[in-house]
């Protein structure tokens, strides 16, 4: 049985109706505070993925990206204009694109490895966040045992110094033999001269106290180098194993996931041996795809790790989803 009291009196609801109605009526006196619009925010990106390999972790870090405005003549110098676009058409991609410069961090569990050391401050507005987000992941600079210098290009060896000192003061550096003896002889195509004068700058004065290594050559236990001299007269790739789980840091192997890997003869605008850069890609190509070793590539779309594939007429670049995460 119902109370009557408890009941609303109609003069009661006429004045919770008209205090409604005059609630809609004040806000209405303002505009904009019931429907004011959302502002725009601009692009967010992810910058660190971490997963694990076997007892590895692998964290990848986004040091920064630049957008160039064609990808021809960069990709495909050797081909016609009409190619290219030919192949960004059928991949859904357009002709200006977005070159990402990707570092490798590889905690081992004895030691802190990092792979390149990003571009540094100064170059590109864009770049040079890597030591900053090194810190973000939950390391320290002065955590980092080993520095690892794939090739001497401006992209890997312009964070060695931060504000004139070493930016991994308790890290021991690693070249390659043929790179840094290449970089040291001084003898370069024009549009690397003003990157022999960085290498000079950032990289020689470690020389005294770093390591060199040869193709096949052990970083620490579990990490080895591959040859993937083109791109660079002497580039490494390093060849990381865990657990029975194969990862191929292979640095700028291919720069493009499309361009690069899917037409491996077409020549790179990067690459200063471009019939050596070329033999590289296909020779390591068929290696991760025939051996299904996971890659972590430093101008990939971030995260950047992927696997290449076989087609019927040459490769492509399938990049990783939440297998790594499990």
């Amino acid at each position: 049985m119902s109370d009557d009291k408890s009941r609303p009196s109609r003069r009661d609801a006429l004045k919770l109706a008209g205090g409604a109605a005059a609630a809609v009526s004040v806000a209405g006196s303002f505009p904009g505070t019931l429907q004011a619009a959302a502002p725009m925010l601009g692009v967010m990106r992810p910058n660190i993925y971490r997963f694990k390999l076997g007892s590895f972790e692998v964290t990848n870090i986004l040091d920064g990206f630049i957008q160039p405005p064609s990808l021809h003549p960069t990709y495909g110098a050797n081909q016609p204009i009409e190619a290219v676009q030919a192949l960004a058409r059928a991949n859904g991609i357009p002709m200006n694109f977005e070159n990402p410069y990707v570092s490798t961090l590889v905690n081992t569990g004895k030691e802190l490895v990092l792979f390149d050391t990003g571009n540094g401050k100064g170059r590109q507005p864009t770049t040079g966040n890597q030591r900053e987000l090194i810190a973000s992941a939950g390391y320290q600079p002065e955590q980092i045992d080993v520095v690892v210098i794939t090739h001497g290009h401006p992209d890997h060896i312009g964070g060695l110094l931060h504000d004139g000192k070493p930016a991994y003061p308790n890290a021991r550096i690693v070249f390659g033999e043929v790179e840094f003896d290449f970089w040291k002889k001084g003898v370069v195509r024009d549009a690397r001269k003003a990157n022999l004068e960085q290498f000079n700058k950032v990289a020689v004065p470690f020389a005294e106290k770093a390591t060199f290594l040869k193709p096949d050559g052990e970083v620490v236990g579990g990490i080895r180098a591959v040859n993937a001299f083109g791109h660079s007269p002497g580039m490494l790739a390093y060849h990381v194993e865990s657990g029975g789980q194969r990862l191929l840091i292979w640095a700028d192997v291919a720069n493009h996931y499309v361009m690069a890997i899917q037409q491996p003869d077409w020549e790179v605008g990067f690459d200063d041996n471009k019939e050596m850069a070329a033999a590289t890609r296909r020779r390591i190509f068929d290696m991760v795809s025939t051996d299904k070793i996971l890659v972590a590539g430093f101008h990939m779309p971030f995260p950047s790790i992927g696997h290449v594939e076989k087609t019927s007429t040459s490769y492509r670049w399938a990049p990783a989803t939440y297998q790594f995460n499990l």
